[in-house]
């Protein structure tokens, strides 16, 4: 029976925990903060979106970064896994739009709870409030780790350091595990905001503020190359952009948006080509042939976005229908199948849902999750350099390599 020691009491270093006392081993979880899975606790607000129920080769796809280091981690605790395990501890799950899977009661608590539970019943010690200051080596040797509290030296033969990114940094993610893994040589990658919303240059985006828009595709270029393009949901915001679309799309521009600004294209009729909507711009202008053109739009568009519409498409308010040009109505069409915004930045931290970069995983064995420069040291979730997309799959990360490391400790 080994000693293990494990840093971070959030998603993966209770699997960690978890599958390490499985095992046989003595293991006890560090956790500064004064209770486990703070971070957890506001996942899918506050109802904790457990993981994706799709088919494992389809998680691959949702990974942004490193996906084939994940091989092992994922076929060798699946979603499937994480599903049943939870479920054998009275935590029954549900799956939602796009195979989220959620609580039955919509609370994060509750699969905060059930993991307490199977921590408590393989007799994992908790010390909460109790930070890592650092870990201890001496010789080349990893000895255990040092404590924040009067740098007090525990033993340890192994140590799995879970300490979670940046993101969010009031639960307690301040980016330790980088320092520690930095002081013993590994390489930590540019770090970013992931999962963050965009800010805008254009007045007019903040004027939306609060309106949600279903069913749009969003593609963000730089210059004329396409770097992203999703259909689905957006929000304007007080400062720009927002919605599960764009949270995903910043992570795959982070690093491209940093040294300079980005265009936004919405087509807010994606279902239509362009000869479509004209066919149906028609159809509504025939019916309200006597209107102003301010007064036509309540059937094409939500009612606060029409003023902007308006102002962008250069026709005059006032302008009757029936007096609209074919160059007029081709206008309309430019700016409604492409509204465009300048995404100027990122958001930070604070609204981060995880953070893109960390441990580079060339250092990394990815059939274990040891560190390939200290033997006995181990690394799991999102202290490493992995990210995914939103719908679950940035848990699944931690999940999986949270049990593969805790499951490969000696």
């Amino acid at each position: 029976m080994s000693k293990i020691a494990v840093i971070g009491g959030g998603a993966a270093g209770m699997m960690a925990a978890a599958a390490a006392a499985k095992n046989g081993h003595a293991v006890t979880i560090y956790e500064k903060n004064e209770k486990l899975g703070k971070k957890l606790y506001i996942t899918g607000k506050g109802r904790c979106n457990v993981t994706n129920a799709c088919d494992v080769e389809e998680l691959f796809l949702h990974v942004v970064t490193n996906r084939k280091f994940l091989y092992s981690a994922f076929y060798g605790f699946t979603n499937q896994d994480v599903m049943e395990l939870l479920e054998k501890v009275g935590c029954p799950l549900k799956v939602e739009r796009g195979n989220r899977v959620f609580p039955c009661s919509d609370k994060s608590s509750d699969v905060i709870k059930a993991l307490s539970g199977i921590l408590r019943g393989q007799n994992v010690e908790i010390a909460l409030r109790e930070g890592v200051k650092s870990l201890w080596v001496e010789d080349g040797t990893l000895r255990g780790i040092v404590l924040e509290r009067n740098s007090v030296k525990v033993p340890a033969d192994a140590v799995i350091v879970a300490t979670g990114g940046l993101s969010y940094p009031t639960t307690g993610s301040t980016g330790d595990g980088y320092e520690m893994a930095k002081h013993i040589g590994h390489t930590v990658t540019a770090l970013s905001p992931a999962l963050v919303p965009f800010e805008t240059k254009e007045e007019d985006a903040r004027e939306l503020q609060g309106l949600a828009l279903k069913n749009i595709q969003a593609t963000v270029f730089d210059g004329k190359k396409e770097l992203y393009s999703e259909f689905g949901e957006m929000l304007f915001t007080h400062f720009g952009v927002s919605g599960p679309v764009l949270l995903s799309a910043s992570s795959y521009v982070a690093k491209k948006i940093t040294a300079h600004p980005l265009q936004l294209v919405i087509d807010l009729k994606p279902a239509l080509s362009e000869k479509q909507l004209d066919a149906r711009l028609l159809r509504e202008f025939d019916e309200a042939k006597n209107k102003q053109f301010k007064n036509s739009l309540n059937h094409l568009y939500p009612a606060r976005l029409i003023p902007v519409i308006i102002a962008r498409s250069g026709i005059s308010p006032e302008k009757k229908v029936n007096e609209l040009t074919h160059e007029e109505r081709m206008a309309l069409i430019g700016v409604t199948k492409g509204l465009t915004f300048t995404l100027t930045g990122l958001r930070g931290y604070q609204e981060a849902i995880i953070t893109q970069g960390g441990i580079s995983v060339k250092e990394i064995n990815p059939s274990t999750m040891e560190s390939k420069k200290l033997s006995g040291l181990y690394f799991a979730g999102e202290v490493l350099d992995l990210d995914a997309v939103t719908g679950g799959f940035n848990l699944q990360i931690a999940w999986s390599t949270g049990w593969l490391a805790g499951s490969s400790v000696q």
